[in-house]
């Protein structure tokens, strides 16, 4: 650690994202706190990243799906993954990303999901997306936490970042505020490639903060197949669905 780091530690410490507790290093977040959130880990299906449950004694194929993505004939994603589960304990890291203009957390919360993107890095994708937000939305928040976290995934992966090709061509009413069929209805043509000559052929990551549904994402990859993108991959902070 150089003598201006420490120096920068002396005045302004590391504090844990969670709970604020003064750290020894900038690892985001304290022991207790991290042995709190609900990591997602192997053995998961191989398609659409949900964990399997009772799994002791049970042996997996290399590529095992889960039941429904069995039963499905096609498959936006190639695979999805996500980093941890979205409950009462992670949930503050999203909502202070999202809302409370901490916008600093991002780093750390990229460092998570670069770990739980190993497979989707494993087959060499050509470029990250963020799942955008309308401009009327940017206007109010000054952000989005999508491009704020692919901004800091780009740097560790060394893949670009394409922020221009998929836009929000559509003011929607905000998820949160729907459940089940009225969110797909919301954002049905909500998204659109004005860009499609960078999308065509690639293999593209959509970066988002959580997956709740999935109709966001799978609105996305919509949009994106129809641009001409060859495969699809999508990476979340979090997913309430496990």
């Amino acid at each position: 650690m150089s003598l201006l780091q420490k120096l920068f530690n002396i005045l302004l410490p590391p504090r844990c994202l969670k709970c604020g507790k003064i750290l020894s290093a900038r690892n985001g977040l304290c022991a207790e706190c991290f042995n709190k959130i609900h990591f997602i880990s192997a053995p998961m299906c191989y398609c659409c990243g949900r964990p399997f449950k009772d799994t002791v004694g049970v042996k997996f194929a290399a590529k095992q799906l889960c039941g429904k993505c069995l039963q499905k004939k096609k498959h936006l994603f190639i695979m999805q993954r996500s980093a941890f589960v979205y409950d009462d304990e992670s949930k503050d890291l999203i909502l202070d990303l999202k809302f409370r203009d901490k916008t600093a957390n991002a780093e750390t919360l990229a460092n998570m999901l670069y770990a739980a993107g190993t497979d989707i890095w494993a087959q060499k994708p050509d470029m990250l997306i963020p799942v955008p937000i309308h401009r009327l939305r940017l206007i109010k928040r000054r952000y989005n936490q999508s491009a704020e976290l692919a901004k800091y995934l780009s740097r560790k992966t060394q893949i670009p970042t394409d922020f221009d090709s998929l836009t929000r061509c559509r003011n929607t009413i905000p998820q949160v505020e729907l459940s089940g069929r009225a969110r797909r209805n919301n954002l049905k043509q909500a998204f659109t490639v004005k860009l499609p000559q960078n999308i065509k052929g690639k293999q593209v990551v959509l970066i988002d903060d959580v997956s709740t549904t999935g109709s966001t994402l799978n609105e996305c990859a919509k949009a994106l197949h129809k641009a001409g993108a060859a495969e699809i991959y999508a990476l979340t902070l979090a997913r309430t669905e496990i």
